[in-house]
């Protein structure tokens, strides 16, 4: 028997989810002897998803079924629930929607019993389905392995706020007390994950995959993270992360109580302000009232910390009472960041965001180093019958584009689903255009050249003193520019072409190839259509 066996309780929580849970349940159990037991915690679901665990149950001892009689409207009590019954040394967290990869439990495991650490974290992915597509979640902290003494030493652990990916030992969760919110408390691992901070646990980190967290857009009952049309959510958000700071801080750990507000301005206000032109005009004034009333306690070293996006974007809603420069907003909290013009400036030449909030001041564009400014760049894709041209626009930022000298950018369509995936690549030089108020490139593109699937544009920019820049491009709106192209393929016969902004306002393309993708295509938008009706 290897020394490690059976000493991990493995707490998986699930609602009305059948479809998923049994996926969940079993790759839990493929972890191996690792595993003393897997705590299913049925939240009282009506779908069938109990009688699913208890054939799991049947079927393999370590299964344990908690029946919750009712339903506790969020993630937190059950999850409590879970360490409650949990008879391991260790323990872990699985939503029903997820699954844990093979190795996760004992990466963690060895790691932290090696360092005798009461806490593991490893590398959480982003899996979006369909497509497949993954994205590593706050990567730089899992980049090698390393045992931190003590929390404060490194505040970014503040960043990350998820509960599943690590491994915690179970005496310490309840010598500290530390559980989740009770009841309907939307993003209850802010809290949890700051009480568990709070409590200066020395940690181990590797750089292992352990934990696949499932992101299903297209699914009928969205989770917490992505159902963010309603204020509601908003208000969730930002109660957690008061929680959190007030948690810490009262903890006396203030370099991650400040982190904790630099997660909210980098990464929160950030991904909402974002979708601020996609909410009608009731939810965008209650937003940017309730925001404002929320950054007014920030003090300047909160604000400090943050990258430039996040802070001058509560720079603006701290000077305005009214929601305004929506689009602009969406355009700087892009990533990368894109500050779209007009560039006002003071009598004095001081950078300002606009003539009208001279208050928000951006000097400190004339000092960042040119990889880091957030310059913009303008595209228009116009797909034709004989060749489809691509024309970019880079923009003057206060004299710092014009003093890098600008020579050329390299042109990257990206596979969305597959990112290492390059579909075209092209190089064009950069021409001062004294019209157009910049400098320009246009080259032609290959259409049948990509192959069917969405495609992302990435650019580099290069300048003659030596520097780079990436980013993406606005798109530019206007006729004819976004939209469906029926456009004629000597390889495929027809292609489906439609340039569109994504929601951080960048250029990308779909593209369907042959008379089956174009009507594939159409008869979804049909069906789109009648379901509308």
């Amino acid at each position: 028997m290897h020394p490690h066996d059976a000493q991990v309780s493995v707490v998986v929580i699930g609602y009305d989810d059948a479809p998923h849970v049994t996926h969940a349940v079993r790759s839990a159990l493929a972890q191996g002897g690792v595993v003393r037991e897997v705590i299913a915690v049925d939240d009282c679901s009506t779908d069938g998803s109990p009688e699913l665990l208890d054939a799991l149950a049947a079927e393999d001892p370590r299964v344990r079924v908690v029946r919750r009689t009712d339903n506790s409207g969020g993630c937190g009590t059950p999850r409590n629930d879970g360490i409650d019954a949990a008879t391991a040394p260790y323990l872990m967290f699985l939503d029903s929607d997820d699954v844990l990869p093979p190795g996760a439990v004992d990466a963690l495991l060895m790691a932290a019993v090696a360092h005798g650490t009461p806490l593991a974290a490893g590398l959480c992915v982003r899996r979006e389905l369909p497509s497949g597509r993954e994205v590593p979640w706050q990567p730089e902290l899992y980049e090698r392995s390393a045992v931190v003494s003590h929390p404060s030493r490194r505040p970014r652990l503040a960043y990350d706020t998820l509960c599943v990916n690590k491994l915690y030992r179970t005496d310490f969760l309840r010598e500290h007390g530390i559980r989740f919110p009770e009841g309907r408390f939307r993003y209850e691992d802010f809290v949890f994950s700051a009480r568990v901070l709070a409590a200066g646990p020395s940690i181990a980190l590797v750089p292992d995959t352990v934990y696949v967290w499932h992101v299903r857009r297209a699914a009928e009952r969205l989770s917490i993270s992505l159902d963010r049309a309603g204020i509601d959510n908003w208000k969730a958000r930002m109660e957690a992360t008061r929680q959190a700071y007030e948690i810490l801080l009262g903890a006396g750990e203030k370099r991650l109580a400040r982190a904790a507000r630099t997660t909210f301005l980098d990464r929160g206000l950030r991904m909402y302000a974002r979708e601020l032109p996609l909410r009608d005009a009731g939810y965008r004034t209650e937003w940017w009232k309730l925001t404002r009333a929320y950054l007014s306690d920030f003090d300047a070293a909160d604000f400090a910390q943050a990258s430039v996006p996040g802070r001058l974007i509560a720079q603006v809603l701290l000077a305005s009472e009214q929601p305004r420069d929506l689009h602009r907003l969406k355009e700087l909290a892009a990533r990368p960041a894109r500050l779209t013009p007009p560039y006002a400036s003071t009598a004095d030449g001081t950078p300002v965001w606009s003539q009208d909030l001279p208050q928000v001041q951006l000097e400190h564009l004339l000092h960042r180093p040119m990889q880091h400014l957030p310059v913009a760049v303008d595209a228009e894709l116009r797909p034709r019958a004989r060749a489809t041209r691509l024309r970019l626009r880079l923009h003057e930022l206060y004299g710092r584009v014009e003093n890098a000298r600008p020579a050329g950018v390299d042109i990257e369509f990206v596979l969305r689903e597959d990112s290492t995936r390059v579909g075209l690549a092209r190089t064009a030089a950069l021409e001062p255009d004294a019209d157009a108020g910049g400098w320009t490139a246009e080259l032609p593109v290959d259409l049948a050249a990509l192959g069917s699937g969405t495609w992302d544009l990435r650019l580099t920019l290069r300048f003659d003193d030596g520097t780079s820049r990436d980013t993406t491009p606005h798109a530019v709106t206007g006729p004819g520019l976004l939209g469906r192209h029926v456009v004629p393929s000597v390889r495929h016969g027809v292609l489906l072409v439609q340039p569109y902004a994504t929601h951080s306002g960048a250029l990308a393309l779909r593209v369907a190839p042959g008379p089956r993708g174009v009507t594939s295509v159409m008869g979804r938008r049909f069906r789109r259509l009648i379901h509308w009706k």
